[in-house]
């Protein structure tokens, strides 16, 4: 998803938070399955002195591939915000994303469009290997950079979401690379995993109730926190400030539902209103 500003202060449970990286539980028992879904935006709160009237948009999410060949996922944002007085603003985010199985590689391009003018555009591939992951940057401009080994590609952080429900585990904390804004950002990640909700329970009231194989897997209340590295506050007060956060359900084959992403001003929900379920290829 996108990075964007919220105006949200976290507590100091960042202090004490269970599980870094390397306290996560395996991820080879995840499986995850190949899948289009669609979510139609809607505005579901507003608060602070600029008011947003309406949004309107959807979310287009089409992930591919198994183990052997890796994960790719194509991604589109389309939302306009509506302030009234005949002013709106579109905004359209493209990007496509592929990372191997073993989380060793992970290559990502995207485009940001606003009133259907190009505002930013990102392509590179980021590599881990020896004792560090090494980004290679072709736009916007050329660099090469270097980003500790702690951190994790967003198919990997999924997946180690899901094997951290399994296994009870509550609160993740580890740094994560995705190639967004400006590919040059690292982020320290917060995830809060609620309690489990078994098969057969809270039956959804969207898309997903028309899915059988969904009807049979457990899912999880999520929220993730996206900070920037160390800020003065945090080293001073133990508290952050989030710059983008979602709250979404995880069922444990990958597939999410009840979108919610948190601005400064506003919240935006996103209702699972298509999901087709795509052939999972065997590997090879």
């Amino acid at each position: 998803m996108t990075k964007s500003t919220l105006a949200l202060l976290l507590p100091s449970i960042l202090l004490i938070a269970a599980g870094g990286a390397s306290a996560t539980p395996p991820t080879n028992g995840v499986k995850l399955a190949p899948h289009l879904a669609v979510y139609d935006l809607r505005l579901a709160k507003t608060r602070g002195s600029r008011a947003i009237e309406a949004v309107r948009g959807r979310i287009l999410y089409d992930f591919s591939g198994n183990p052997c060949e890796g994960y790719a996922l194509r991604f589109r944002q389309v939302s306009e915000l509506d302030s009234g007085e005949g002013k709106a603003a579109l905004s359209d985010l493209r990007s496509t994303t592929w990372e191997d199985a073993d989380a060793k590689s992970f290559r990502f391009n995207s485009l940001n469009l606003l009133n259907q003018k190009q505002t930013e555009a990102v392509d590179g591939h980021a590599e881990r290997e020896g004792g560090e992951v090494t980004v290679n940057l072709h736009k916007p401009r050329e660099k090469q950079f270097k980003e500790p080994l702690s951190a994790v590609f967003p198919t990997e952080h999924m997946r180690r979401i899901i094997a951290a429900g399994r296994a009870g585990k509550t609160v993740l904390e580890f740094p994560v690379y995705d190639g967004s804004e400006s590919g040059e950002k690292l982020y320290n990640t917060l995830t809060v995993i609620g309690r489990a909700i078994p098969p057969g329970t809270k039956t959804p009231d969207d898309a997903g109730a028309q899915i059988p194989e969904l009807a049979g897997l457990t899912r999880w209340p999520v929220a993730i926190s996206y900070f920037e590295q160390s800020t003065e506050a945090s080293e001073h007060t133990g508290e952050q400030t989030p710059i983008y956060a979602i709250g979404f359900e995880l069922y444990e084959n990958g597939v999410s539902r009840a979108l919610t992403l948190e601005y400064p001003d506003f919240t935006i929900s996103g209702k699972l209103t298509t999901l087709e379920m795509k052939k999972q290829t065997t590997c090879k």
